[in-house]
Order: C-alpha cells, then structure tokens, then sequence
C-alpha cells in the first residue's frame, strides 16, 4: 500500500506501471480477480459501493494447509465409520476445524473487527480502481482445494441495461461470462482450477436496488491470483523497454 509503489494487475492498470522504482507489488489473489470484473463495469457505468463475500480455498494458505484438509477429512471419514470416536481432530494451520466446515476468519483482526484479508479487499480495490469506490468485504476460507470464489453486489451511480452489464464482462479482459440459468449453468472453483480464466457466472439485478447487481466470479488462485499475473506484469515491462 505504499503510495511510490505501483499495485498492477496489467488488464486493469498497466499504466501504474511507469515511473516505478524497480519494486512492484502484486495484489491479494481475491482483489485481483474481482478487479477484472469491476473494472469495465466502472468504465462504463461508475461503480459506487461493492459488498462481497469470499469463498476461499485452503490453496491460499500454502501447502501445509492444503494438506491439512486432506488429512482432517481423512480422519473425519475414518471417525465417522468406527465406533472408536476418540481420534480427535486438530488444527495446526487454521483457527478451527476445516473438513467439512468453513472459518469466516482469514489472517489478523484488526481493532474494527475486520480482518487483514477483508481490509486488503478494500484497501487494495480502491488504490487499484478508484478511491471514491466504498467497499466492505467478509472473507472465508471453505475446505475447496484450488480455487477462490466470490459473491459481488455492485453498486452502480446511475441506472443500467443488463445486457450490456453481460456484454461488458463477457469481454473483459481475462475473463469470461458463463451463466446459463439451468441446473449447471455456471462455475464452480473445481472447473476453474487449472485455468488462467477469471470465470463470472449469476449475473442478475439485484430486486432492491435498481442500480445494483449480483455477480458470482470464480478463479485460479494459484494462477491468475499469483503466477499469471507475476507473468504478465513482466510481459508488460518488456513491451516498454
């Protein structure tokens, strides 16, 4: 968050990237992928205020998280089967159990109640778009492997058409709209690890706010949350040599 120190995911501000002092930072894995959408949603349309709710996987946590979550179901499932139920579960990287359940708490609580993760949500949306954009976040690490999720209600300052809304995001950059309203008809983070594609399905008018949309947006964290976007930030320092 440093004011000398361009915060880039290239779709979005590639342009932070002149004048930088030989350190560039990559943002939060959840921030970037749901600056993808918003950013042709506020071109167009002027975003106002974003309320989302992250559905993160234990990918973000490392390694040993990940494979604590194999081991916890593991030993769930074995409990679960046998009489003997004094195998208690134990968790070493997370606050408490993450097979088969979720933790609305990822990194340090500040003293409002948020936490780092949900303040980096914020903090890191409007230096990368615009700080005139309000944005409130809840973040939650769910027993998913690969792949984060998130849950978006976007504001608008002015009415809007939502084809257009559907248009714009099935041509953002890096993105890609797949929301059939049948049973399937979207993304789920299973199908979109592997990919480099941020993923948005559910686009519909949010029925209490005529200036505001729901959106579902699904991606890579692995990818384009780290190694993609490390990788086309140098991609774009080579085009301005």
């Amino acid at each position: 968050m440093q004011k000398n120190i361009p915060l880039v995911v290239p779709e979005v501000n590639s342009e932070a990237l002149d004048g930088h002092e030989n350190i560039i930072a990559n943002p939060n894995c959840s921030t970037m992928q749901m600056v993808l959408a918003l950013k042709p949603l506020h071109d167009e349309y002027k975003i106002k205020r974003v309320v989302v709710s992250t559905y993160q996987a234990v990918s973000g946590a490392g390694k040993e998280a990940m494979d604590e979550l194999f081991d916890q179901t593991q030993m769930y499932l074995k409990n679960y089967h046998s009489r003997d139920k004094s195998n208690k579960i134990e968790s070493k990287n997370f606050t408490k159990q993450i097979a088969f359940n979720l933790i609305p708490h990822i990194d340090t609580f500040d003293k409002d109640g948020y936490t780092k993760e949900e303040l980096k949500m914020t903090n890191e949306t409007k230096k990368i778009l615009d700080e005139k954009i309000e944005v409130t976040a809840t973040c939650v690490r769910v027993p998913v492997r690969t792949g984060h999720s998130e849950s978006i209600n976007i504001e608008f300052e002015k009415s809007y058409d939502l084809e257009s809304i559907i248009k714009i995001l099935d041509n953002a950059p890096g993105c890609k709209v797949i929301d059939e309203r049948k049973d399937g008809g979207y993304i789920t983070p299973l199908e979109a690890e592997n990919d480099y594609t941020t993923y948005i399905s559910r686009i519909r008018k949010d029925n209490t706010n005529p200036k505001a949309i729901n959106i579902w947006v699904v991606s890579d964290n692995l990818l384009k949350g780290a190694a993609l976007n490390t990788v086309q930030i140098a991609e774009c320092l080579m085009k301005k040599l």
